[in-house]
């Protein structure tokens, strides 16, 4: 109760210094935005936090754009692209495009990209985003070719969401790391997009400058001059610099304190949908210290002990609703016609007597992002005799301790790139790979099977079968998608998207 107390005299005294209108970046015309997260590697294909899918479309391109209202795909990298059959897609691409260092873009630059992200002894993170591209083949100076392993119907969402473009030799001269591996995340970051790299102070910032030659594209041309990531670990310090000038835009704002902050009227609020969703994984095979989850019947306790129409209602806010699949509902493939498992303490109680706990039993839960909903989920379990301590920490150290096994629970999120394809998750931790908890036969034939079949009504059917068992197996326990509450200056103009990506690139000044 004191930490609340002090938290919203913070939050008050913020309130009070904002007594006229907040200018913020406009007059530096720098665009500051802030999350608690750490930035270090800026990379899109070595560091996959959310912050670097958002930066990764700020400094590069794909071959492909998604329009974020209609769904449509348009060239971009690209003029336009063919089948020639079903592993075999042909890519023209634009003559007039030049990298932030000068250097002309062409079909070298997509050969080596992709032949190096695909190239799995080089470390890529967001692998499961390109293993589906066996190589690429330069036709002439502007045409490539490109082989997938197996059809793969999802190919221009992906090339469209996760697929950026390095220029030919990026990775060449990487420095090596004490363990002899190459540190390609090391490497200054030079693409074709419309903001270019200028500093990073690793944990602090990250400053983009506008790239005057960007050739616009769907896009467009970049209108403010410079943005800047920062990182800035209470929310209240976010607010009080949105405040009061340091800033001008945020999100994950907590529910209580953006309705406050949209009363007081400074500055502009929103809640928006995100592709982003929550969910609790259980250490199924037994891992770590924590043996119990083996037990099915303790997975189906913690899931009956867990309000999620509540957190939903009152801290996630009203774009988000309760998920019972390991998907997004606007996902192509995602079904809600799963096991499903209500609130339930009473029956609770029964399932962990039944499985030798009567009293209950202490253990941990891990999590990275927005405590109030992980302490939600402890302040549930506790009331039927489940004591959860809490372990909160930056997303690559959980991460590397989940691969380890070391979590008896960890509650995470997962926005899949915003790929509007049930592929971009349970593709990802449901294939056997090291996000896999399960490692469940029927499971991954079923999505692999999925993720190569062509017919649309066959993959919606195989993506039922593995997200049936997922769920009624409780590997995870899905929670809700994630509705984001942003907060940012009255003098930017900024729209929000329902993919979790903001198009800083697209904002202005009023």
């Amino acid at each position: 109760m004191k930490f609340k107390v002090m938290l919203g005299a913070a939050f008050a005294a913020a309130l009070g210094l904002a007594a006229g209108p907040v200018q913020a970046g406009k007059s530096d015309d720098t665009l500051n935005w802030a999350t608690d997260r750490e930035v270090s590697v800026v990379d899109p294909y070595y560091n996959r936090t959310r912050e670097l899918v958002i930066m990764g479309h700020l400094g590069w391109d794909g071959l492909v754009f998604r329009d974020a209202v209609t769904g449509e795909f348009k060239p971009l990298l690209a003029t336009k692209w063919e089948w020639k059959d079903n592993v075999t897609l042909i890519v023209d691409l634009r003559t007039d495009v030049k990298f932030h260092d000068g250097s002309k873009f062409d079909a070298d630059d997509v050969v080596y990209t992709i032949n190096h992200v695909t190239n799995k002894d080089n470390g890529v993170l967001t692998y499961s985003n390109v293993k589906y591209m066996k190589s690429a083949e330069k036709l002439g100076d502007y045409k490539v070719q490109i082989n997938l392993h197996k059809p793969f119907p999802a190919t221009i969402a992906y090339l469209a969401g996760a697929v950026f473009i390095m220029p030919e030799g990026h990775y060449d001269n990487a420095p090596t790391k004490p363990d002899g591996k190459k540190d390609y995340g090391a490497v200054k970051p030079n693409g074709t997009g419309p903001y270019k790299w200028k500093e990073t102070k690793s944990g602090d910032y990250v400053l983009w400058e506008r790239n005057d030659a960007y050739f616009g594209g769907p896009k467009g041309k970049p209108k403010i001059g410079k943005v800047k990531f920062r990182t800035i670990k209470e929310m209240n310090t976010q607010i009080a610099e949105l405040l009061t000038g340091g800033l001008d835009w945020i999100w994950d704002v907590p529910k209580d304190q953006a309705e406050r902050l949209q009363q007081q009227g400074q500055v502009t609020v929103e809640n928006a949908k995100t592709m982003r969703v929550s969910y609790i994984a259980f250490d199924v095979d037994g891992s770590s210290k924590y043996k119990m989850f083996t037990d099915k019947r303790v997975r189906m306790a913690v899931a009956h002990a867990i309000n999620r129409e509540a957190i939903t209602k009152n801290l996630v806010g009203p774009a988000s609703v309760v998920i019972h699949s390991p998907c997004h509902p606007d996902q192509f493939g995602c079904t809600s016609d799963v096991p499903k498992w209500d609130y339930d303490p009473a029956k609770s109680k029964k399932l962990l007597a039944e499985a030798g706990f009567p009293n209950g039993f202490d253990t941990e839960i891990y999590a990275y992002r927005q405590r109030e909903y992980t302490e939600a989920v402890i302040g549930d379990l506790a009331k039927v005799g489940i004591k959860a301590k809490l372990n909160f920490m930056q997303y690559r150290a959980l991460r590397d301790l989940a691969w380890k096994g070391v979590t008896p629970m960890h509650h995470m999120t997962w926005g899949s790139n915003s790929i509007p394809d049930a592929s971009a998750i349970v593709g990802v931790f449901f294939t056997g790979g090291k996000d896999d908890p399960a490692d469940d036969p029927e499971v991954i034939e079923a999505v692999k099977a999925a993720g190569t079949t062509t017919d649309p009504e066959e993959r919606k059917r195989l993506y039922k079968k593995a997200m049936t068992k997922i769920a009624g197996e409780l590997y995870w326990l899905p929670m809700f998608t994630y509705a984001k509450y942003y907060a940012f200056a009255k003098n930017l103009d900024f729209k929000t998207t329902p993919d979790e990506i903001p198009r800083f690139y697209s904002a202005k000044w009023k």
